[in-house]
């Protein structure tokens, strides 16, 4: 999975989103959506817990289920293949417990709404860019 086995930050694209169009999240720069990147056990366990909300998206990775239990806010979450292809997009209130999906290998997750504004539905392919880090690496990852 090359750069997404370590925690970071990056920014999320669609596919089809390109320079001069908007990136679906109604920006026309091209510029992405903020991305956080929980790779790591502990990262993944705590998730968005304790916070009141999140600019953009997390990525858990990996990760084929999540739940809402302590959490805040409700939030859309979306199920990615090992491609990053979305498999199924959910809101979830707080307090629940989500349903494990099988041939999910990553889970997003943003606010309630937010994916619905960004257009993210099933079948969608998404890319994660990954901004360099402590140790210098910095990336492109596309999926396969």
């Amino acid at each position: 999975m090359g750069d997404l086995r370590r925690d970071g930050t990056g920014l999320l694209r669609l596919a089809g989103a390109t320079d001069g169009a908007t990136d679906g999240a109604g920006r026309a720069d091209g510029a992405g959506i903020p991305l956080e990147i929980a790779a790591s056990y502990r990262a993944r366990t705590r998730g968005l817990l304790g916070r009141t909300g999140i600019a953009g998206a997390l990525l858990l990775t990996p990760a084929a289920s999540v739940h809402t239990l302590g959490m805040r806010f409700a939030i859309d979450v979306a199920y990615l293949d090992r491609r990053l292809r979305v498999l199924a997009v959910r809101t979830m209130p707080p307090g629940r417990l989500g349903r494990p999906r099988l041939r999910a290998r990553h889970v997003l997750e943003a606010e309630a709404g937010a994916m619905a504004a960004w257009g993210l539905v099933p079948g969608t392919e998404v890319t994660v860019e990954k901004q360099a880090g402590r140790d210098g690496a910095g990336g492109h990852r596309s999926g396969a």
